[in-house]
């Protein structure tokens, strides 16, 4: 899975009020301008950002989408996703060793 480009719709969300406003009105054709997996799909569409983040997403990122409620998503449903996964072991995406390799 890339999260860039969940990254990159959530962001685009934010700045871009076209590509916001079709996201609304019709959230798969909004989605259809993104390279996006068929997972990262599904759980765009099924407002299931907690998952979104276990995959290593952007939490941050992934909090503009309450805000003009897409997905079905609001600040309290979102709120209860993110904490019902907080207790799941997330993996460390960010740490290398000294030889650059990803770190267990």
């Amino acid at each position: 899975m890339s999260t860039y480009q969940v990254a990159k719709f959530c962001r685009s969300c934010l700045m871009n009020s076209d590509v916001r406003d079709l996201a609304i009105e019709a959230p798969e054709a909004a989605l259809d301008l993104f390279d996006l997996t068929a997972e990262e799909r599904e759980l765009l569409l099924a407002g299931e950002v907690g998952e979104l983040s276990l995959l290593g997403c952007n939490d941050f990122l992934l909090s503009y989408l309450p805000r003009w409620n897409l997905f079905g998503l609001d600040v309290p449903l979102y709120s209860e996703r993110m904490r019902a996964v907080a207790s799941r072991t997330v993996p460390n995406r960010h740490l290398t060793d000294e030889l650059g390799t990803q770190a267990d």
